[in-house]
């Protein structure tokens, strides 16, 4: 075998390699989750935007759906047929990422780090409080399909400007 002949094509398939994994990654913003609960996306989506259950893991939706007296500052109880619904539904499409703190879940998609780490740079505190977002909360406010479970960075506007 021909050592150069062989080198000039290690070159290629690690040239074809970085190039597919650019185009690969150039769409992995293009988050679309989830949504087809209809008693979850009229129940909670009637205060806030209904969060993809795949950002938090089942022991957080359990937390999260056993605090619903004191949802965040907030009486948030459901009828128990509907909290029973809703509660399963969330179980049964959450993430699988361990979102715990000091072996307590995570109760704010905000405050898990793949979130921090995500929207580290994108938002800045003075983004944040901007009037059109007023918390990290408000997906919706940059996320133009978060209603629709859609996160696709196509459709991100952040009021203000992005960060950088």
């Amino acid at each position: 075998m021909n050592p150069i002949r062989n080198a000039l094509r290690l070159a290629a398939m690690y040239a074809i390699a970085a190039t597919t994994a650019h185009a690969l990654s150039a769409h992995a913003g293009d988050h679309a989750y989830r949504l087809d609960n209809a008693a979850y996306r009229q129940e909670c989506g009637s205060c806030h935007v209904p969060y993809p259950p795949k950002l938090l893991p089942a022991t957080s939706w359990r937390a999260v759906m056993g605090g619903l007296g004191t949802h965040f500052g907030v009486d948030a109880s459901l009828e128990p047929a509907a909290q029973r619904e809703i509660a399963a539904w969330l179980e049964a499409n959450a993430g699988r990422r361990d979102t715990a703190a000091a072996g307590k879940p995570l109760l704010r998609v905000s405050s898990t780090p793949w979130f921090r780490k995500e929207h580290r740079r994108e938002i800045a505190a003075d983004k944040a409080r901007h009037p059109e977002v007023k918390s990290l909360a408000n997906c919706g406010a940059c996320h133009q399909g978060a209603e629709q479970g859609s996160y696709s960075e196509r459709d991100i506007r952040v009021p203000g400007g992005r960060s950088r």
